[in-house]
């Protein structure tokens, strides 16, 4: 693959010694610290100087280029620790220098590539770190032809559905409904959106990926082994090396699919299809996928009473009126309407799902937009359902979500089944696959950084989860790693995490494939580099 950033040239990077003085970005550097920013040039490409891509405390561009990237407020406050320096390479000998260097001079790394990082892992450390920022590893290339694409792992989704539709009204790629994710992580993780009961999830459609390891070798999926491919597609960023670029299997798609948008406010009426939906998601034909978004909190106050809603998203590989008929006779209780669907191309039915409009789109463009909306602090958890819960079970949610001192709680229910259930739970990384008929994601958000409404708002979710304990899966209760939760176990914010202590979040994560991963981080980075709260340990 051939691309603005260079990555041609991954195999055959020379370590080129470069004799210079030492310039202002290393004479300013904490003392030390000083040989780690002598050792940069040494090990990257001459002919991409990396003084012009590093960024220390004392550049004015230092804490605009460090909070770009932050989706979490919850990270951005005084007192969070910050990276000695931040690199946002151009190159990939930048990333191979990062890694030698870091390695040899004691410090840790932190990977950033779109920055929804749920607990800001992939930015904050409490040990001496530096940020390894993607942004600038971002190029992608849609080959139509062969239906795939490479795709660096600083590009967001939103950039690569819009390099698809540029080429295709015909082909798709299963991942995420949020548009500023970027690739990086969401690949890392699984990866799921709309087009999961069809395809699986993006981690499932991955069939090549370019990786610096521990050592600051570039490889690809031959060279690093299918132990290693096989960990990077699910088992979680930040365990096993950087990965800078991805090839994945583009999908077929209508050329017009049907999305829909149903909402339900009345407190009965609600509980009693969100019940009934339960028996019904899962086992829908593999081309439809209706999902529920529950909402509440003061936003969803009407007349000075809390009103929660729950919103059904639909999405269907095919014409508005086969949904309807099909939809009115396996789940009646919903009474789906045409007036609530809307006849799109896929590339448009990204940006409307995105933006929650539910009207046709002018222009794409927006999808290139990097920066979300709103940036709010943010607590997520996750669990994953294997059998109905009772309607009471429901009711008990609907009251909790007229919490009028919670700014913006929302429930998502994201129904498996389909292709989820026909791969298997050792095909990748990402374990929940037959027996769960959805997934629950808990997320609440609130304005500013007033530590009272920071824990009034996480009090709330864990409260909610807690609530939930009876009704989800248990030994182990399961969560999705891309929604990192550290209330799950134990973790060390100083040091290594024991493989005991990490083995309570890793068998929620990634189930039975926990040991793999330990085996596969202890042959790839015995060393444990790669490392953060909630990485993969060694042994």
């Amino acid at each position: 693959m051939k691309s603005s950033s260079q990555l041609t040239p991954l195999f055959h990077v020379l370590i080129i010694v470069v004799v210079s003085s030492s310039p202002l970005w290393v004479s300013a550097f904490p003392h030390e610290h000083q040989n780690f920013l002598h050792c940069l040039p040494e090990h990257s490409s001459k002919s991409y100087p990396i003084s012009k891509v590093v960024y220390t405390p004392i550049n004015s561009s230092y804490s605009s280029v460090l909070n770009f990237s932050i989706r979490n407020f919850r990270f951005s406050k005084p007192e969070t620790p910050k990276p000695l320096l931040i690199i946002t390479p151009s190159h990939v000998s930048h990333i191979q220098a990062a890694v030698i260097c870091s390695k040899s001079h004691g410090l840790q790394i932190r990977t950033r590539s779109g920055g929804h990082d749920y607990e800001g892992l992939s930015y904050v450390a409490y040990r001496p770190f530096i940020i390894v920022d993607l942004i600038n590893i971002r190029s992608i290339s849609v080959d139509i032809v062969n239906n795939t694409a490479w795709v660096e792992s600083g590009a967001t989704l939103g950039e690569l559905y819009y390099r698809i539709g540029e080429k295709s009204r015909t082909l798709a790629f299963p991942a995420g409904i949020c548009p500023t994710v970027g690739v990086g992580g969401h690949f890392s993780g699984g990866g799921y959106g709309f087009l999961l009961r069809k395809y699986g999830l993006a981690a499932d459609n991955v069939i090549d990926a370019y990786l610096v390891d521990a050592n600051g070798m570039a490889h690809d999926r031959e060279s690093m082994g299918e132990d290693l491919f096989w960990a990077i597609r699910g088992g979680g960023g930040g365990s096993f090396g950087i990965v800078v670029a991805w090839k994945v299997k583009l999908v077929p798609v209508p050329a017009l699919v049907t999305i829909c948008s149903t909402i339900k406010n009345l407190e009965g009426d609600a509980v009693k299809v969100i019940h009934q939906w339960q028996y019904v998601a899962n086992k829908l034909h593999e081309d439809i996928f209706l999902g529920i978004v529950l909402t509440g909190g003061n936003t969803s106050t009407q007349g000075g009473i809390k009103k929660p809603t729950a919103t059904f998203y639909s999405l269907f590989l095919g014409k508005v009126d086969e949904l309807v008929a099909t939809l009115s006779t396996t789940f009646p209780e919903f009474g789906l309407i045409k007036k609530d669907c809307l006849e799109v191309r896929w590339i448009e039915s990204t940006l409307i799902i995105a933006s929650g409009v539910f009207q046709t789109v002018e222009s794409l463009k927006p999808l290139l937009n990097r920066t979300p909306s709103t940036i709010d602090s943010t607590k997520i958890k996750s669990d994953y359902i294997k059998k109905p819960i009772p309607k009471a079970a429901i009711e008990g949610i609907w009251q909790r979500l007229k919490a009028g001192d919670i700014e913006a709680p929302q429930l998502v229910f994201v129904p498996y089944g389909a292709r989820m259930s026909q791969i298997s739970e050792s095909e990748t990384p990402f374990s929940h696959r037959a027996g769960y008929l959805y997934k629950i994601g808990y997320m609440v958000g609130w304005k500013g950084q007033n530590l009272k409404a920071k824990n009034r708002h996480i009090s709330w979710t864990r409260e909610l989860y807690e609530y939930m304990t009876p009704f989800v899966s248990k030994s182990p209760r399961t969560a999705y790693v891309n929604y990192r939760d550290l209330d799950i176990g134990s973790n060390n914010k100083y040091g290594k995490t024991s493989y005991k202590q990490a083995s309570i979040w890793g068998l929620k994560y990634f189930g039975n494939n926990f040991k793999r991963l330990v085996y596969v981080k202890n042959k790839v980075d015995p060393h444990d580099f790669f490392r953060h709260e909630q990485s993969i340990p060694t042994l």
